[in-house]
């Protein structure tokens, strides 16, 4: 290990933001879990559908019925505790077990930003969000005002991770040249007061919406570290995220960013912050005047590094998977989740099956709204892995009815784009038979044109 680096692994810093960052967190995660409570949605995606969709090595992750609403309920207490600080370790482990079992219970509701509170999460275990402003300080009668930088400094890093590479991503020749797939979603908001006829119609707009959106990822790190221009950066943070909010139904997302970003900001702005804080606390009378002061160190340092500088690896070499496979990203997604691909496609498939006895030759069609959610279904349609678990689900189905000899063949049409839709299944492929891997799906029919970037 350099000289330089030992320096760095060993620079203090202000505890403030990351307390800051902790109670933003918190508090936008236990408002996030009640606000899907509130509206429903634990039922609606999670207790009612018959079939759940489950990702590759994790088909033990399963909702548990009526008590899935106390995974919920614990996701949101812990949430309470990472806010304010009480037994923040194990809070924080208790909120990213919660919701990454929540994230993975059916991959149907799959979001970018639920995995990005994932990685998040879990990247806060190893952090001593705790140190300062928590009531672990009051239990203990103790504070830190100081912290290793390089806590600080990895959550800098991974935003600027997820930024960046959702910047590259947008480096492609449907989004740049085309201006796909904003050109199809931008026209239907044509009710929007004063842009909505004005702009949203026009292609040129569409073109400048996806220029501006792959140059705002690619800078907006970059201009968040510099000091000069942070507050420029800061405020075009707030404009991209709340207008994309305005634009697109996309929850909690924006305000997860916006908050975030205060991660870059020095010390002195957090500590403004706190104060307003403790304004806002007067009422319970805390006096933290007698509390032990000390420099935050870590006892386990040797073992903790070497985990956060794997997490990172990881982070920086999983979203290019991709690779590994042939054929067009966008139409195999074989390597597409988990990469920080967000709003690149527009996807639509119609999709049936046919239950067939391999020995008398007779069939049958599958209506898939008796076994599917309208969400399911659609999602279904024209992403491959799902198309392959339907299969084998269908398969097991009938064959827990008494059919026998059973194949499973799927008919496929998707559309990417804004292009004609085209066949996307070989229907000669018996699915039943095809298992799940990460391996090529050859039975996904080529893609008959071409996308170039990223």
């Amino acid at each position: 290990m350099s000289t330089s680096f030992k320096i760095y692994l060993n620079k203090q810093t202000s505890a403030a933001p990351l307390a800051v960052f902790r109670i933003g967190f918190g508090v936008m995660m236990l408002f996030s879990i009640v606000r899907f409570w509130w509206h429903g949605w634990i039922e609606t995606l999670y207790v009612l559908p018959k079939f759940h969709f489950s990702y590759y090595g994790f088909e033990w992750v399963q909702p548990i019925g009526e008590y899935t609403y106390l995974i919920f309920a614990v996701c949101g207490i812990s949430a309470f505790f990472v806010a304010i600080g009480l037994k923040y370790r194990l809070a924080i482990i208790a909120f990213f077990l919660s919701f990454t079992y929540i994230e993975l219970m059916d991959k149907t509701a799959y979001l970018n930003h639920y995995y990005f509170i994932s990685v998040l999460s879990f990247l806060m275990i190893f952090l001593p969000a705790n140190a300062y402003f928590s009531v672990d300080n009051l239990i203990k009668k103790k504070t830190f005002t100081s912290i290793p930088k390089w806590t600080i400094d990895s959550i800098k890093l991974l935003v600027s991770i997820v930024y960046i590479y959702a910047g590259l991503a947008k480096v492609n020749s449907d989004w740049l040249f085309k201006a796909m797939p904003l050109r199809i979603w931008l026209p239907s908001k044509y009710d929007l007061p004063f842009v909505g006829n004005s702009f949203m119609q026009q292609e040129w707009f569409h073109f400048a919406m996806s220029w501006s959106g792959m140059l705002y990822d690619l800078c907006i790190p970059f201009l968040l570290i510099v000091k000069r221009t942070r507050w420029f950066a800061f405020g075009l943070v707030v404009f991209f995220h709340v207008f994309t909010r305005v634009l697109f139904p996309i929850g909690m997302f924006p305000y997860i960013m916006i908050v975030t970003a205060l991660i870059f900001f020095d010390a002195d702005l957090h500590h403004r912050i706190l104060g307003l804080i403790k304004t806002l606390l007067q009422p319970f009378k805390v006096n933290s005047s007698k509390f032990r002061t000390e420099r935050y160190q870590y006892k386990n340092q040797k073992i903790i590094l070497p985990i956060v500088a794997l997490f990172f690896v990881f982070q920086m070499a999983f979203p290019f998977r991709y690779l590994l496979y042939p054929n067009e990203l966008f139409w195999t997604e074989e390597g597409y989740r988990f990469s920080w691909r967000v709003m690149l496609m527009e996807k639509m498939g119609y999709t049936t099956f046919k239950i067939v006895d391999a020995e008398t030759g007779q069939s049958f069609l599958v209506d898939n709204s008796d076994f599917l959610t309208s969400l399911q279904e659609k999602q279904m349609s024209f992403q491959p892995d799902f198309i392959l678990e339907y299969a084998h689900y269908l398969g097991d189905h009938f064959k827990s009815q008494g059919h026998k000899n059973i194949q499973v063949f799927a008919e496929s049409y998707v559309a990417l784009n804004g292009r004609l839709s085209q066949p996307y299944v070989d229907t000669t492929v018996d699915l039943y038979k095809e298992k799940e891997s990460f391996r090529h799906k050859n039975w996904i029919l080529p893609f008959n044109d071409e996308i170039k970037g990223f």
